[in-house]
């Protein structure tokens, strides 16, 4: 087991040989200042903050050199560029040129312009938005990958160094912040998208489990939601037929080799799943916090997955450590 300061640790070194450009739109917040001060003297990457330039007087000469400092309120020489290509974008949504042009002063939809232009490399907000209002710009503007019907978004989940669950001290949980109640499509398409996240940026192999609060029941169990979470294994065996997953199966299934053995003989996944998909926001939502607080794991994300460019959600409550993390993320996201 690795141990617990290593974890992240090593997302962020092998994000700084990367590099890229990360925009924070939201630089009134001393967060988000704290977490530019560290990304630019640990040569994390450039940092685009957006805001008022009188932010600058926060920095001294040595943290100013990675970072660049906008302010779309008045106009810069990108606006224009960027109100006619979200017009164009979104006129048949009932966008006038006017409107856009209005539109590229806010902070949130300037960096959306700026990573759909090519401009920068990902967009990391949410410190003072609303998860609604960042996912909506950027599923307007940025959109999806080709094939992928829905944003989603999985959590990054530190395992405590005396627990023997995980793999590399990682496991990834989703849909724990997006989609409220997943159709089986929905559910496949989250299930493949957070095995790739699992394996891309926390480098494990992926095992991934359907969770539910049944295991294995019958084919004609008369509950929709389970024969749901039925349907989505299929799809996602269609969808990835080398992908190990397995479920319907509860949580003590998917974590306990002991349970797996008497719930689900057999199963590929059961007792060592480091995936774990939820049936629902309410359930995934709930799990991840419980775990965060009783367990005393630390909960990285909302992660999003699917979108043509990375765009990472910030929870309200987030430290300028975990925006830092975040920008990491980001910037393995747009390098994979």
């Amino acid at each position: 087991m690795k141990k617990k300061q290593d974890v992240f640790t090593k997302i962020i070194d092998e994000a700084r040989m990367y590099g890229g450009k990360i925009v924070l739109p939201e630089a009134d917040d001393s967060r988000i200042i704290e977490a530019a001060k560290i990304a630019s003297t640990s040569d994390l990457c450039t940092v685009i903050l957006l805001g008022d330039e009188s932010i600058e007087k926060n920095f001294t000469k040595k943290e100013l050199k990675n970072i660049k400092i906008i302010n779309p309120k008045f106009g810069t020489n990108y606006s224009e560029l960027y109100a006619q290509k979200l017009f164009e974008l979104r006129k048949n949504k009932g966008m006038t040129l006017d409107k856009a042009k209005e539109a590229v002063k806010d902070n949130i939809t300037y960096a959306m312009m700026m990573i759909s232009s090519g401009d920068a490399d990902g967009v990391v907000a949410g410190a003072t938005h609303e998860t609604a209002v960042v996912l909506r710009s950027a599923f307007q503007i940025v959109g999806t990958k080709p094939g992928v019907s829905r944003v989603s978004s999985v959590f990054i989940m530190e395992m405590r160094e005396d627990s023997n669950l995980g793999e590399n001290g990682m496991m990834v949980f989703g849909d724990c912040a997006v989609n409220i109640m997943p159709n089986d499509e929905e559910l496949a398409e989250i299930a493949v998208l957070s095995a790739e996240t699992a394996e891309k940026i926390c480098k494990i192999h992926p095992n991934v489990a359907l969770l539910s609060w049944t295991t294995r029941a019958d084919e004609n169990f008369d509950n929709e939601r389970i024969q749901t979470i039925k349907r989505a294994y299929k799809i996602a065996r269609r969808k990835n037929p080398v992908l190990q997953i397995d479920g319907e199966m509860q949580a003590d299934a998917a974590l306990s080799p002991f349970v797996s053995e008497h719930k689900c003989p057999g199963s590929i996944v059961g007792g060592k799943a480091n995936v774990l998909i939820f049936p629902d926001l309410y359930a995934g939502n709930i799990g991840y916090k419980l775990v965060q607080r009783i367990a005393g794991v630390r909960a990285v994300g909302p992660i999003m997955q699917g979108l043509n460019k990375p765009v990472n959600d910030l929870s309200r409550g987030t430290t300028a450590e975990e925006i830092v993390l975040n920008m990491a993320i980001t910037i393995l996201q747009s390098r994979r």
